[in-house]
C-alpha cells in the first residue's frame, strides 16, 4: 500500500528536499516533473503548490503533505494537522501575514481600513481577519509584486513576510499582524483511520521532528575535576547531562545537549571552573 505524500512546489521546496534528506529521505526531483523518486517504496511523492496541498489532501487525491497553517486556513480544509514543523523558506522560524500600508498613511489599524480596498494572495483569510474586528472591506485578489500596489491600486495589502525586508525596500509599514504560520504536516482523515498509513505517516514525522529539533541544538563533551562536579552543573543549561568517571584521577566527563545560542557565554564559564577538553560537536537529530 503506497502512501501518497505532497510535497511543495515552491518557496518551500528546497528546504522541505533538505530536511528530507537529513531525515533519510533521498527525494529526487528533475525538470517538469511532477513526481519525484524517492528511496522509500511505500511512498509516492507528488510536486504540489503549498497553496493547494490541503484541498488535495482534503479531498483524498493526497493521503498527507506539507502545507503552511496559512494555507489550511486559507482553504477551509478539513484535514488531520498531524505536527507543526517550524521551518520556512530561510529559516527556522514561523512567518507571518502582515496588514500593511504606506508610510504615511493615516491608517492605523484595521478599523481604518472600514470601506477602503485591500489587496492580497489569501482572500479568505483577510476577511475572516477583517470579521474578527468588525472591519467590512473590498478585498482584491493580488496575482503578485502586491507590495506595489499601495497607495495607487489599494488602500492597504495583506502580505507575506519572513525578514520584512521586501516591505521596508517598498516604504511600507506593517500595522498589524493578520496570522502567525508555520508548516505542518497534514493527512486525510480516512488516510490517517487507516493503521498501516498512519505508522507510516507518523514513522516519517518522527524522523522530521528530529532534525528540526537537532537545528538548534549542539552536543559539547568535556572532563572535570570531581571536586567542582556541582559548580560546573550549575553552569551547564542542560537538566540531565551524562557524567561518568574517568579511568584515572579523580575527574569526570561530561556530556550534555545544550542550545547554540548560549555556546558564547557558556564555554568560557565550564573553563573557569576547571573543565577541560571541552569537545563541540554536531547533533544531526534529536528523538525525545
Amino acid at each position: 500500500m503506497k502512501l501518497k505524500l505532497g510535497i511543495p512546489k515552491g518557496s518551500l521546496q528546497e528546504s522541505t528536499l533538505k530536511i528530507f534528506k537529513q531525515a533519510g529521505y533521498d527525494i529526487g526531483v528533475t525538470s517538469r516533473n511532477y513526481y519525484p523518486s524517492i528511496n522509500d517504496d511505500e511512498i509516492e511523492c507528488m510536486l504540489i503548490r503549498a497553496q493547494e496541498m490541503a484541498r488535495y489532501v482534503e479531498h483524498g487525491q493526497l493521503d498527507c503533505g506539507l502545507t503552511g497553517l496559512d494555507w489550511i486556513k486559507e482553504n477551509r480544509a478539513d484535514v488531520v494537522e498531524v505536527c507543526e514543523l517550524v521551518y520556512a523558506k530561510a529559516s527556522f522560524r514561523p512567518i507571518k501575514w502582515v496588514l500593511a500600508v504606506k508610510e504615511g498613511s493615516p491608517y492605523k489599524s484595521a478599523k481604518d481600513l472600514q470601506g477602503k480596498t485591500i489587496a492580497t494572495e489569501v482572500i479568505n483569510l483577510t476577511e475572516d481577519y477583517l470579521a474578527s474586528h468588525g472591519v467590512t472591506a473590498n478585498v482584491e485578489y493580488s496575482w503578485g509584486a502586491t507590495e506595489v500596489k499601495v497607495p495607487d491600486l489599494a488602500d492597504a495589502i495583506v502580505e507575506i513576510t519572513e525578514t520584512g525586508s521586501s516591505l521596508r525596500a517598498n516604504n511600507l509599514k506593517i500595522i498589524d499582524t493578520v496570522l502567525e504560520t508555520t508548516t505542518r504536516f497534514i493527512a486525510n482523515r480516512a488516510a490517517y483511520e487507516n493503521p498501516q498509513k498512519r505508522a507510516k505517516i507518523e514513522s516519517i514525522v518522527m524522523m522530521l521532528q528530529s532534525v528540526i529539533s537537532a537545528v538548534p541544538k549542539v552536543c559539547i563533551m568535556l572532563n572535570a575535576p570531581e571536586g567542582k562536579l556541582t559548580e560546573i552543573l550549575e553552569v551547564l543549561p542542560c537538566e540531565m547531562p551524562t557524567v561518568s568517571h574517568l579511568a584515572k584521577g579523580n575527574w569526570v566527563d561530561i556530556t550534555a545537549v545544550i542550545e547554540k545560542s548560549t555556546l558564547r557565554d557558556v564555554l568560557p564559564l565550564l573553563k573557569a571552573q576547571g573543565a577541560r577538553s571541552i569537545i563541540e560537536l554536531p547533533i544531526s537529530k534529536i528523538i525525545d
